[in-house]
């Protein structure tokens, strides 16, 4: 079995949604719960390194908003970098300070995902959603990012000969599971009559196929293997890690059904950990609309091409399924803070393997996968967390 890269010890979450707190609140309180969550107990003075992944939605801090972490992380002048890799933010961010354990630069580091969304109008909003995708081509033709994955859902539905059923059936699945999440944006669930009823966005796309707007922060303790000890007896450990990229516009990529970046990503986090797919437990996936999980499922490595609706209608995924995809909800029900999403997906892996993921606890769970994908698709991460 392949060495543990690194522990998860900590780790803190706001409740997502369109909330009253500003960006350095929700930063205060994401931190504040990581360290209270740790159970030795840890000082703000033995982070060693940190690390935020936002996009800066709406400009609320332009320019340096990692001496923002710093003052309300409480954290000493220690070095705060900031990544911004669109959606993927926070799962480069987790990346780099992995890398920064892993070689023993530092003993332990904080990893917080941000984002604040919903304090703009909605010309704003549809603005900063499209700064992350192609701007010389996609941007001032007009294409939305959900125009963009409107494209890919019409490609692969014709392509695979599927019905739109197979969109519906995610989304029903993440809001039950969003339903049982007390930090999830929508905690309700919905039929497939609502689903394929609800406004057309972005045809195929229904408004029920699109993730919501969303404000919220996740903060996460990462430790070396050496000390992760001194703080818990139950880490979680990081063992495989793989990031990937492509190129921004749809017209410049091989395929419209596939994620290149996804691939290769997968594939280097499977290479590090020198584990097989059966081995995984459950997996949280970059569902920002209803056909990115599907092509997820196919292109970790979990589905042949086409195969990921088939794995959706029969059940599979499902919180009692062979593998279940999505238990804290996902993008579409929990709800996604651009930058916040990848770091609250190693939360659900944290949770999950520590056995403290209440209602929604997958039974046996000891293996857990992230996927968190930047933009339309051009850079993605993906993480395999082993129970300790």
């Amino acid at each position: 079995m392949a060495k543990e890269l690194a522990a998860l010890i900590g780790a803190g979450h706001t409740r997502f949604g369109a909330l009253s707190e500003g960006p350095r609140q929700l930063v205060r309180d994401a931190v504040d719960s990581a360290i209270a969550s740790v159970d030795a107990g840890l000082q703000h003075a033995e982070i060693g390194e940190a690390f935020l992944g936002t996009l800066g939605f709406s400009g609320w801090q332009i320019g340096n908003s990692s001496a923002m972490l710093n003052e309300e992380g409480r954290l000493s002048g220690i070095p705060v970098t900031r990544i911004e890799n669109a959606c993927a933010s926070s799962g480069f961010a987790l990346h780099a300070a992995i890398r920064a354990v892993q070689s023993g630069h530092r003993d332990l580091a904080l990893v917080v995902g941000l984002e604040k969304m919903t304090d703009v109008t909605s010309p704003r909003r549809r603005y900063w959603l499209g700064v992350s995708g192609d701007t010389e081509w996609e941007r001032l033709a007009g294409l939305t990012f959900a125009g963009v994955y409107g494209l890919i859902a019409s490609r692969y539905l014709d392509q695979y000969r599927l019905p739109r059923s197979a969109l519906t059936e995610v989304a029903v699945k993440n809001h039950e599971n969003g339903a049982l999440n007390p930090n999830a944006q929508f905690r309700k669930t919905v039929s497939r009559e609502q689903v394929e009823s609800s406004p057309l966005v972005a045809d195929p796309l229904t408004l029920m196929d699109c993730c919501p707007v969303s404000d919220g922060a996740v903060a996460l303790l990462v430790a070396s293997p050496e000390v992760a000890r001194r703080f818990t007896d139950a880490p979680v450990w990081v063992v495989g890690c793989g990031a990937g990229s492509d190129a921004l516009a749809l017209q410049d990529r091989q395929s419209l059904t596939s994620l290149a970046a996804t691939k290769r990503a997968a594939a280097e986090a499977f290479r590090t950990a020198e584990l097989d797919r059966r081995s995984v437990s459950l997996l949280e996936v970059h569902d920002c609309f209803t056909i990115a999980e599907l092509l997820a499922l196919e292109d970790l490595g979990f589905a042949e091409p086409g195969k990921g609706a088939e794995l959706t209608l029969s059940g599979q995924t499902r919180r009692s399924g062979r593998i279940p995809v999505n238990p804290d909800g996902g993008l579409k029900a929990k709800g996604h803070p651009i930058g916040a999403t990848g770091a609250s997906q190693a939360y659900e892996a944290f949770v999950q393997l520590r056995r403290s993921a209440g209602d929604r606890q997958i039974a046996g769970a000891s293996v857990a996968l992230t996927h968190n994908v930047g933009g339309s698709g051009a850079s993605a991460t993906v993480t395999l967390f082993r129970a300790g």
